[in-house]
């Protein structure tokens, strides 16, 4: 899957949300969106990295406590 392939789902999924809100005002958009894909991404990449924070964290361009606490942030660790 290309870069620009996620980004036109993005794209499209943005595009049918702010259509559902039926001309209400969005609120918190960029908090919702980074939220909304944040876990995803962090579920997978964990996965991938079996689990293994610290491969995890160099494959996400992250230091390895900045994603233990968004894995605690996600309720992804305990």
């Amino acid at each position: 899957m290309s870069k620009q392939l996620i980004q036109d789902c993005v794209r499209s999924s943005l595009e049918g949300y702010l259509r559902d809100l039926q001309g209400t005002e969005p609120d918190s958009m960029y908090d919702m969106l980074v939220s909304v894909v944040e876990r995803p991404l962090l579920e997978i990449v964990m996965q991938h990295a079996d689990h293994n924070q610290s491969r995890a964290a160099q494959w996400l361009g992250l230091n390895r406590n900045t994603l233990r606490k968004k894995l605690l942030e996600h309720k992804l660790v305990e």
